[in-house]
């Protein structure tokens, strides 16, 4: 048994622990703690409040998100209020004002506690939202992506650090097994709650966690072995990035009609360089990326190469963009106009249904 696995689901974390998944917040000014009363985010803020206190500082305010979905959903609010309290900690109940009374995806709940977490660190001035994901969800996480043919971006996983415009969101229990977290709060009796939506079948995270994840864990493909797996994918997506953004600036300028690729030169690169440098032709990193979903993408760049192969030229259409490709090999990229149906000259339409894609943070709560 290697020495990452020794340990992997024992014993409650101690003050080296936490000062070690905190050692990146030394710089912060102010820190916001996302809680919602499970075990997680209940070691997070007792975690967060201790390691705080004892070198005093940075700032620290907690906020919980009710989305109003459940009957108990406010009482557990207002526990964690207390036990914020109990170390004199403000605390801050953000209510949802969504669809009630209609069934809500895990991706809507998602995004809507983003959007209300950060306005919130934006309105006390909190450089670092800090949410309790863990090396379980990490792998859940790789898996659901891995289902959905998401692409070496999305199998990175999620990063333990994302700039989410002026605030950083850090996750610090990432390299954690939940199982620890839990002891921490039973052997400190700090108060948790296990949401009921957290076992509900028609969640495929769920059945995932619940099904699934055992039966990969049996054969030796556990939380730490796929954790790892993401560290890997994640290096590996990073090298080629810095790749494809050197790429990028030696052939790729601005033009009239609007971007204007090199294709005969890009088509000598890698195929997944050329596929990063396409992508952020039509695209810039972030969240416009997101929705360019990564088969047609690849479909799109198939069809040019063989052109470029056959000295043609040849039109396509994808993400609201006319790619119009000249047999010397340079590529235009400029916004669709008015599509012509029913033409002999009539371009063929890619579509972008939503779905896996590019993006580095394509979904997870």
């Amino acid at each position: 048994m290697s020495r990452r696995h020794q340990g992997f689901c024992c014993g409650a974390l101690g003050a080296a622990d936490f000062a070690a998944a905190f050692a990146g917040l030394e710089a912060a000014r102010h820190v916001l703690a996302a809680v919602s009363g499970g075990p997680d985010s209940t070691a997070l803020l007792g975690g967060l409040a201790e390691w705080t206190r004892d070198r005093g500082g940075p700032a620290l305010s907690v906020a919980t998100v009710d989305h109003g979905l459940r009957p108990g959903s406010r009482p557990e609010a207002e526990a964690v209020g207390a036990f914020a309290r109990s170390f004199a900690l403000s605390h801050t109940i953000l209510t949802w004002e969504g669809r009630k009374g209609q069934p809500v995806s895990q991706a809507a709940a998602r995004d809507a506690r983003y959007g209300l977490l950060l306005a919130h660190a934006r309105a006390v001035g909190a450089t670092h939202l800090l949410t309790a994901h863990t090396l379980d969800d990490q792998a859940e996480t790789l898996m659901l992506r891995l289902a959905a043919g998401s692409g070496l971006s999305g199998l990175g996983g999620m990063r333990r650090e994302v700039a989410r415009g002026d605030v950083l969101h850090a996750r610090p229990f990432l390299h954690l097994p939940k199982a620890r977290l839990v002891a921490t709060c039973r052997e400190r009796s700090w108060p948790f709650v296990e949401d009921p939506s957290n076992a509900h079948a028609r969640f495929a995270r769920v059945r995932w966690r619940q099904t699934l994840m055992p039966l990969l864990a049996s054969e030796g493909l556990d939380a730490v072995r796929l954790g790892r797996l993401g560290e890997r994918l994640a290096r590996a997506d990073e090298a080629l990035d810095q790749a494809a953004d050197s790429a990028f600036s030696r052939f790729a300028r601005h033009g009239r009609a609007g971007m204007i690729l090199d294709f005969a030169a890009l088509s000598l690169e890698a195929e997944e360089i050329a596929l990063r440098v396409l992508q952020r032709a039509l695209a810039p990193p972030g969240p416009a990326s997101r929705h360019l979903r990564l088969e047609r993408l690849e479909e799109c760049l198939s069809v040019l190469l063989q052109a470029r192969a056959a000295g043609t030229s040849v039109r396509r259409t994808i993400a609201g963009r006319l790619l119009t490709l000249d047999a010397n090999g340079m590529l235009t990229i400029s916004v669709e106009g008015t599509r012509r149906r029913g033409r002999g000259g009539a371009v063929t339409q890619i579509d972008i249904p939503d779905g896996p894609s590019l993006g580095r943070e394509p979904g997870r709560a």
